[in-house]
């Protein structure tokens, strides 16, 4: 569930870019379509900025969930223009909608020692200038935040000691705020610690059955008890999870090893991109990256 506050980086506002657009056919996945469309212009995205990107993509296109295109959709690209090479963002039309820079924000992305700019993207600093997103550490984590304590998912005087036992576990099993923000969206709606779909539950869906989410925290026998808890309770939980998974083992998580890891854990090894994840239902052949 990408839910409507699939993500606050919102591309789509640079107005000066010229508009470009693709139609979905068989077989295609929006993951494929943004690293078709920016391979094809030199640029080499990492595997995180692909994902990332096919989110904003999937909010610039009207698009619920970004997992789920069907052939004859029509795809909005113009975002993507912003990260080719040469591009120049109109940065005064984003001082209107988005927040001013802090202190020390580079308004520039470096240039390599050699003088010879690189055609791969440069892992956040390039987002950062083209949204201009600045005045505040982790802005997804704290939109996401603001946005769980009026909807009643996180009650106000707890937000803070939500916010900072995130970034504790971010440093301790290597990954980004923001990136656990956006998995909670995707999952819960944004940290929803009653959400469920009547086999799993809570921020990141611990799901029952043996040996699944729910188990390895020691609700194997009721489940549905996970909703009883509080946001702060369940990411004790969330932690005790990422131990048993081994998450802290692999080196930095990126949003792909988050969200498969709350997913189908050994769906990490797969290194084959068109793989259909090992997961019941439908939709499995549909959730692939």
């Amino acid at each position: 569930m990408l839910g409507d506050a699939r993500s606050t980086i919102r591309l789509n506002s640079l107005q000066s870019l010229p508009p470009d657009s693709t139609v979905v056919k068989s077989g295609d996945t929006l993951s494929g379509i943004v690293k078709q469309f920016l391979n094809s212009r030199g640029v080499n995205p990492s595997t995180s900025d692909i994902q990332r990107l096919a989110q904003d993509v999937a909010q610039a296109s009207g698009i619920q969930n970004a997992n789920r295109i069907y052939p004859g959709q029509r795809i909005a690209l113009g975002s993507l223009h912003a990260l080719l090479p040469g591009a120049t963002p109109n940065l005064a039309a984003l001082d209107k909608t988005l927040p001013q820079q802090s202190a020390g924000f580079s308004a520039t992305v470096p240039t390599p020692a050699n003088g010879v700019e690189s055609n791969s993207l440069v892992p956040n600093t390039q987002l950062q200038l083209l949204t201009r997103i600045g005045n505040q550490a982790h802005p997804i984590l704290q939109k996401t935040l603001d946005r769980a304590v009026e909807k009643g998912f996180i009650p106000p005087k707890e937000r803070q000691a939500v916010y900072d036992r995130i970034l504790q576990m971010a440093t301790e099993y290597k990954f980004s705020p923001d990136d656990f923000a956006r998995m909670t969206l995707m999952e819960s709606d944004g940290m929803n610690p009653k959400a469920s779909n009547s086999r799993c539950h809570g921020i990141i869906q611990f799901c029952d059955g043996p040996d699944r989410g729910a188990a390895s925290v020691g609700f194997g026998q009721n489940p549905k008890a996970i909703m009883n808890k509080s946001v702060l309770q369940q990411l004790d939980l969330v932690a005790k999870y990422f131990d048993d998974t081994g998450l802290k083992n692999m080196g930095p998580a990126g949003l792909d090893d988050l969200y498969l890891t709350v997913l189908t854990p050994a769906a990490r090894q797969e290194t084959r991109q068109q793989a259909n994840l090992n997961i019941p239902g439908n939709q499995a052949a549909q959730l692939y990256v």
